[in-house]
């Protein structure tokens, strides 16, 4: 199925492709404090479809993810891992997500405080 999502002033707006199931509530320093709920995809079923130099990037501890935000509202639309190559990961803020229903998704705790 394919999802819309984007940040709050539209800037950065992308689609993902993909079965929406479980997600996660991590409970490291950052994603605590946003309230984000991610959907781990493959990073190829995530396309941006505008961002323009609205698109930010914060990485923190071992920079291993980068926490992308639009520089006008501030929202976390999504996240993705650094690597370089196949088999990258893309988090998705569903909360961004266009038509969702937060009611019926599966949510699953995530220990990234000690991660």
């Amino acid at each position: 199925m394919l999802y819309k999502g984007s940040c709050h002033c539209g800037k950065v707006a992308f689609e993902v492709e993909g079965e929406l199931g479980m997600t996660v509530r991590c409970n490291c320093s950052i994603c605590r404090r946003k309230g984000a709920l991610l959907w781990a995809v493959p990073h190829e079923t995530l396309n941006l479809v505008a961002w323009g130099d609205d698109l930010g990037r914060y990485t923190f501890g071992k920079a291993q993810i980068a926490h992308r935000f639009c520089r006008t509202c501030g929202m976390h639309p999504f996240a993705e891992d650094v690597s370089q190559g196949s088999g990258r990961t893309a988090y998705i803020n569903i909360n961004c997500l266009e038509d969702i229903d937060l009611a019926t998704i599966e949510v699953v705790e995530f220990d990234g405080r000690s991660a």
